[in-house]
């Protein structure tokens, strides 16, 4: 902590570049992520007004789904005003404080979702291959346990993250080839050794993503096997529909998370890691409510009775 102490006293500053290699482009960005702000603000929090309002949503999928859709609102609303902002004020700087601070919340968000990915996982596995004991498995009482046990899981490994940042050491004004503190752009504008940091980064993500990457393969191999073993189609049909829209979900997110991971650390590949950054932090947010309400009847149906369309 002394560490950020001298940090603080010597006035670091980092500049967030975002976009503005594009300076032509600026007006036009700021209106695309300013839309997809708007939907994804609309679409979580409308998602989780249609649960509330349908008592026919109070199942343990619906209560993970509003959890979800919660993480995501947050998720963009710790990114997307600072990047809006920063592609029309000339100012981009930000305090060592403002920007550590940035990253806490913004990676306490996926590394909660990526256990609540997991829940989910685990939920339709107990509702296909133990339907009988499914309401006793997923009881209230172990639902909300489960979602307790994802925040924390996300809160400490991001505070874990954020304390290998705190003991090291920055000096000057710094700039960040990114729109947002993410956490390899802050270990590139360190003054001191990173090994440590680095060290603590591989396990952290490489713990999160595989463990919780196994309970969801696990469960879907589970579900597979009781899938096949039905002897109804129809049978068949409904259980797979009931996972495409989780299916979807993982694929887009861990797909996403395993292209970022695999990009080398290096110069020439910032554009594309930016890229990556833009669909991870800002689309995939927008795109949940979509994807779990397409292929959702309980949703379309609350949705045409609150729009007065029978």
């Amino acid at each position: 902590m002394r560490t950020f102490d001298r940090n603080q006293s010597t006035a670091v500053i980092f500049i967030l570049m975002g976009f503005s290699d594009y300076p032509e482009f600026q007006i036009l960005l700021f209106l695309v992520f300013l839309v997809t702000y708007v939907i994804s603000v609309m679409g979580n929090l409308g998602m989780i007004a249609i649960i509330i309002m349908n008592p026919k949503l109070y199942t343990p999928m619906y209560f993970f789904l509003k959890h979800l859709s919660f993480v995501d609102f947050c998720y963009s609303s710790v990114i997307i005003p600072k990047l809006l902002e920063n592609l029309v004020a000339e100012d981009r700087a930000m305090c060592i404080s403002t920007c550590i601070a940035q990253f806490f919340f913004a990676a306490s968000c996926p590394l909660t979702e990526t256990f609540m990915l997991a829940v989910m996982a685990y939920d339709r596995f107990v509702a296909i291959c133990n339907p009988l004991l499914y309401s006793v498995i997923m009881s209230q009482k172990h639902c909300a346990l489960l979602m307790a046990a994802a925040y924390s899981w996300g809160i400490l490994l991001s505070l874990l993250l954020t304390y290998s940042l705190l003991t090291l050491s920055f000096c000057g004004t710094k700039i960040i080839n990114n729109f947002m503190c993410d956490y390899s752009s802050i270990l590139s504008a360190a003054c001191s050794d990173i090994y440590f940091s680095q060290l603590i980064f591989f396990i952290v993500a490489n713990f999160n993503i595989f463990s919780t990457l196994m309970v969801i393969i696990s469960s879907y191999i589970f579900i597979f096997v009781t899938v096949m073993k039905m002897h109804s189609v129809r049978a068949r049909h409904k259980a797979f529909s009931t996972c495409a829209s989780h299916l979807t979900a993982v694929g887009v997110f861990y797909g996403t998370v395993l292209f970022l991971y695999c990009i080398p650390n290096t110069k020439s590949s910032w554009f594309t890691k930016k890229l990556g950054s833009v669909f991870y932090a800002v689309i995939i947010p927008m795109l949940n409510p979509f994807i779990y309400s397409l292929r959702n009847n309980e949703v379309k149906e609350t949705i045409r009775k609150v729009m007065g369309k029978k």
